[in-house]
């Protein structure tokens, strides 16, 4: 292969551009290794097993100095009673509509299916152009094999090998053929917003929600999502990524290779995002694995909103609300100072609720307080209520400052910082949250010599 090829924005979706590139076919082709060779990354999920693959994933690739957005999409399979695989089928006739040229993936190695058959004459309806790309053909006698392929009606087609690239460089250069060149925006650097949590609480209708369109596919099934999907949401002046990932489970409940992929995925996102949208199923109340993703969320430093969903199915009494609130607070603590938002998604309440409030948690994360203040504020905290004494020794704290993190962090400079011991270190916390709106951010707190 020749050119240059570069990842955007770890495969976020660049909406304002004008050159899309969708790959479709059967399963099991090698659809996400294309997609995950295109873009120079790993971001989909490969596996033997057919229909890894369920969303739209969405890339970003250069060739020749022509930049282009690339659509892994599910396999295609027709007359099929499964559910995932009808709405497999749904997400890929919805990539066709929004895409420029339609990269049309068969295997050599089981020739000509009637699946392709079906697929080339859908792809033939959508006036779109469509290049057909033989995968596979990885030494001289598959080459030989590949004629059968203009049986298909598609013209000329190019073989090529997903996993070696080869081949790859003639079906780039036709791509980009009726391309123009646009000017790169760069990589943007906007706030990500992860919404995460156990398998089943409604993250992916919840984005599909609140971008007005069904990109997510959705069933009662646990586990429906696998990779993590990056979606941008430019409305309402706000602008930032919305990343629906995989349900988070126990190790133990995890029992294929699939699943672990997307799980890693889904830990990945969490230590990549701004905010973590946390997501709990309000009729199974706060279980010990939605105190394991909190944890996670917040042993990375990231900013949390708790979102309580399905609160209509609760049978409700006098502050029932607060008291729910009050019975999760108990079980986060110490670190309990989080926003909540009730809501159903399935009937649309309060859900752009949890994008006012996880925006305001964004900004709260990047409060820097001038050291002026700091000092003025907390040696006065500090002078009325000095740490213990420890051995006959006496601390004395003599300056305090915000450091240069992108999360809370406040060094407390003494003369004896080994002695200053966790529970006094969160009653600074405290008096630090009680003058300062640092809701829904873990702080650090840090003790260094003078």
């Amino acid at each position: 292969m020749h050119g240059n090829i570069v990842l955007w924005c770890d495969a976020y979706i660049l909406k304002n551009m004008s050159n899309i590139v969708a790959i479709v076919g059967r399963p099991n082709v090698g659809k996400s290794t294309l997609f995950n060779r295109l873009t120079k990354t790993r971001t989909a999920i490969v596996n033997e097993t057919a229909g890894v693959t369920r969303d739209r994933h969405y890339g970003f690739s250069d060739w020749n100095g022509i930049e282009f957005s690339v659509i892994d999409t599910g396999g295609y399979v027709i007359n099929s009673a499964d559910i995932f695989e009808q709405e497999i089928r749904r997400q890929v006739e919805l990539a066709i509509q929004e895409t420029d040229v339609i990269i049309f993936l068969v295997d050599v190695e089981n020739g000509i299916t009637d699946m392709d058959i079906s697929v080339a004459g859908m792809l033939r309806k959508s006036n779109k152009k469509v290049l057909l790309a033989v995968n596979k053909v990885d030494n001289h006698e598959r080459y030989q094999e590949i004629s059968e392929f203009y049986s298909l009606g598609l013209g000329e087609f190019y073989s090529i090998s997903s996993i070696s690239g080869s081949g790859t460089g003639e079906l780039l250069d036709a791509v980009v053929e009726s391309f123009t060149k646009t000017k790169s925006e760069g990589a943007l650097d906007l706030p990500k917003f992860s919404i995460i949590g156990r398998p089943n609480v409604g993250k992916s209708s919840l984005l599909n929600a609140l971008i007005g369109e069904d990109r997510h596919i959705v069933t009662p099934i646990a586990g429906t999502t696998r990779d993590s999907i990056f979606t941008r949401y430019n409305k309402f002046n706000h602008d930032f990524y919305l990343v629906d990932t995989a349900g988070i489970r126990k190790k133990s409940k995890v029992s294929e290779d699939i699943e672990f992929y997307s799980v890693m995925r889904a830990i990945r996102s969490i230590e990549n995002s701004d905010v973590c949208i946390l997501l709990l199923d309000a009729t199974m109340g706060f279980e010990a694995q939605d105190m394991n993703i909190f944890q996670l969320a917040a042993s990375n430093n990231k900013g949390i909103v708790v979102v309580v969903n399905k609160w209509d199915l609760v049978e409700k009494e006098t502050n029932s609300l607060k008291q729910y609130e009050e019975y999760i607070k108990k079980k986060l603590a110490p670190f309990n100072d989080v926003p909540f938002v009730f809501t159903s998604v399935i009937n649309k309440q309060r859900i752009h609720k949890v994008l006012e409030v996880a925006i305001k948690v964004y900004e709260n994360r990047s409060i820097h307080i001038p050291t002026s203040e700091l000092n003025e504020y907390l040696l006065k905290v500090i002078e009325a209520y000095q740490p213990p004494s420890i051995k006959g020794k006496f601390v004395k704290i003599k300056f305090v400052t915000q450091l240069p993190m992108h999360y809370p962090c406040f060094a407390f400079y003494c003369n004896l910082p080994q002695y200053v011991k966790e529970p006094y270190k969160r009653f600074l916390e405290n008096k630090i949250r009680e003058k300062f709106d640092f809701t829904g951010v873990p702080i650090k707190i840090f003790m260094r010599g003078k």
